[in-house]
């Protein structure tokens, strides 16, 4: 069968004529810039539907769950937002109780609010010596799942932003004692399982339903990614009911031949293509060992893909190196934390780029001033998730607002200044973004340490996402 590419390819060389949409026609003439027009249709005869796929989109889902050897593979253009949504949808009930990694991404967050979810939340290991969020521990799900009843569901994120693992084997082993689904987010690792120098993907681990995002790690556009079902446990009718309902109803066939292309290098020559990254990565990781007052991070269990420089042991934050590498070296990194600094890689990084990066940051803290026996650093807001106390879930919250509202008493919801927030019941999420993971949830009771937070990453220069208004919070006051 033709790749879907060359499909779009040949047909946008043809003389059809559209009548359809999109409305630019694929006419180049009229925009008079280098956009895929010329390839991008909806669903006409002959190029399948993404929601009802029969033809060239189903063998590309059956292509895809081959590589990651999962049962099953649904096509996601809405990113990997779509397939958590779907995933955590389709196997609870409204009400249910759901156990979920308190690191996980917003968009499950939000699929505790959309299902009125009941979230129990368990908590990563801390690295203080690293400054970075570490692994779920299996024992202390077992734990949890031990002592609460009726868990629907569990949800966590391996690995994280900053490339931390956690065992899912063991995660899954556990969680199946008690006949429900693990739900992993590896959106970050789509690139797994294809050289031994990284893990397997969560579906050779035991996981019910896995969510990658091919573009984050792997060649392949904005949006795309790929939510895989295995198991028995799992109605995967069920969770592509509410996939049907989340992507749009007019998919991009840019987007899923950019799928194709993804899968079809990977199936051709991916081993070439990784052996080669891999020996980049090796290169790279090595030479970065010889930094002396600025640090290569990681865990134990690690993706070697993410590059983390530390700056804790410097007068530097993570911002600052961040700031350094942009605008002296014109190196646009992923993200800064507090004390650190994220560059991802992929297999498309070239030799010039790496060596770039790593001659970079040598120099950098070859000109770092040393303060032998001083700790004169900036005091640095550390990366731990605060344990506030839940007042409300989430819905529980959004009811009451809502009825609030409804009876035009309107009173019991304020803005406040940050300064005096310490004791409230936030009404909204505050989170740092990347990587998304709130430091507050509605419903949450604002402690001092959390409300010292917000102060520090902004004076570090982070925005505080989340928020109606800079400086202040919305806050639930009951009568």
């Amino acid at each position: 069968m033709k790749s879907l590419y060359k499909k779009l390819k040949e047909y946008s060389e043809s003389d059809y004529y559209g009548f359809h949409m999109p409305g630019h026609k694929r006419n180049l003439c009229f925009s008079q810039v280098e956009l895929p027009y010329e390839i991008d249709i909806t669903e006409i005869e002959g190029f399948d539907d993404l929601h009802h796929p029969q033809g060239i989109l189903k063998e590309l889902q059956k292509r895809a769950s081959r590589i990651y050897h999962a049962q099953e593979t649904a096509v996601l253009i809405n990113g990997s937002t779509a397939g958590i949504l779907s995933a955590i949808l389709g196997v609870t009930e409204e009400g249910d109780k759901i156990l979920i990694a308190r690191n996980c991404h917003k968009s499950v967050y939000h699929a505790v609010v959309l299902n009125k979810l009941i979230p129990i939340y368990i908590y990563p290991e801390f690295y203080p010596d690293k400054d970075l969020n570490g692994e779920i521990d299996p024992e202390a799900v077992q734990k949890i799942l031990q002592e609460i009843p009726n868990i629907r569901a569990v949800v966590i994120t391996s690995p994280t932003y900053d490339g931390v693992l956690s065992d899912v084997a063991k995660i899954s082993a556990v969680v199946h004692q008690y006949k429900i689904p693990l739900i992993v987010d590896e959106a970050h690792g789509a690139h797994f399982g294809f050289h031994p120098y990284f893990p397997e993907n969560a579906n050779q681990k035991g996981a019910d339903i896995v969510i990658h995002s091919l573009h984050k790690t792997l060649p392949s556009l904005t949006q795309t990614a790929l939510l895989h079902k295995n198991g028995s446990i799992v109605d995967w009718q069920r969770v592509c009911y509410y996939l049907d309902m989340l992507q749009t109803s007019s998919p991009s066939y840019v987007l899923m031949a950019s799928i194709d292309v993804c899968i079809s290098k990977i199936e051709e020559k991916g081993a070439e293509y990784f052996e080669d990254y891999v020996q980049l990565l090796k290169e790279t990781r090595k030479e970065l060992q010889k930094l002396k007052k600025l640090n290569l991070q990681q865990t134990r269990e690690y993706d070697l893909s993410k590059i983390v420089i530390s700056a804790r042991d410097t007068e530097y934050t993570g911002k600052d190196i961040y700031n350094i590498l942009l605008k002296k070296y014109h190196l646009q990194m992923e993200m800064a934390a507090g004390s650190y600094v994220l560059g991802m890689t992929s297999v498309a990084d070239t030799p010039e780029g790496m060596q770039r990066l790593h001659s970079a940051l040598l120099e950098i803290d070859r000109n770092i001033v040393w303060k032998e026996g001083k700790n004169s650093r900036k005091k640095i807001t550390q990366s731990y998730l605060p344990k506030l106390d839940r007042k409300y879930t989430s819905a529980e919250l959004r009811k009451k607002i809502d009825i609030s509202k409804r009876d035009r008493n309107t009173g019991n919801l304020k803005s406040i200044a940050w300064e005096i927030s310490e004791g409230y019941v936030s009404a909204e999420y505050a989170y740092i973004y990347p990587p998304g993971v709130p430091l507050i949830v509605p419903g949450e009771q604002i402690s001092k340490e959390v409300q010292l937070s917000l102060y520090k990453f902004r004076e570090l220069g982070f925005q505080i996402q989340g928020l109606k208004k800079n400086g202040k919070i919305e806050v639930w006051i009951d009568a």
